[in-house]
């Protein structure tokens, strides 16, 4: 069991720059963040894999940027010009394997809002 617990978030105005982050407890293949805005279904933001993938939603393109410390097995996403659609809970999630373009969770995290105001 892999326990995962962002940190960051918060509110800002949109153009302006948040970094979330996220701490697993032990070792997964691929992580990535989802996001959840209200009376909308959850969908994919941007994953990574060990040994390199990268992918991100066409929406967050050029805006969002994924890394990881794979020693310390954190993940994080620094999130630029952020606009008022950006907001949502923003949540952590880890896997064995990639399904499509993003890591397949068979973890999650608790979430982390990010609210852009226009």
């Amino acid at each position: 069991q892999v326990q995962l617990v962002e940190s960051g978030g918060g509110s800002v105005q949109a153009g302006g720059s948040l970094r979330i982050s996220c701490s697993a407890s032990g070792y997964t293949y691929c992580m990535g963040w989802f996001r959840q805005a209200p009376g909308k279904e959850r969908e994919g933001v941007a994953a990574v894999g060990r040994d390199g993938w990268i992918s991100y939603a066409d929406s967050v393109k050029g805006r969002f940027t994924i890394s990881t410390d794979n020693a310390k097995n954190t993940l994080s996403l620094q999130m630029n010009s952020l606009k008022p659609e950006d907001t949502a809970m923003y949540y952590c999630a880890a896997g064995r394997r990639f399904s499509g373009a993003y890591c397949d969770p068979d973890y999650w995290g608790q979430g982390t809002q990010v609210t852009v105001s226009s």
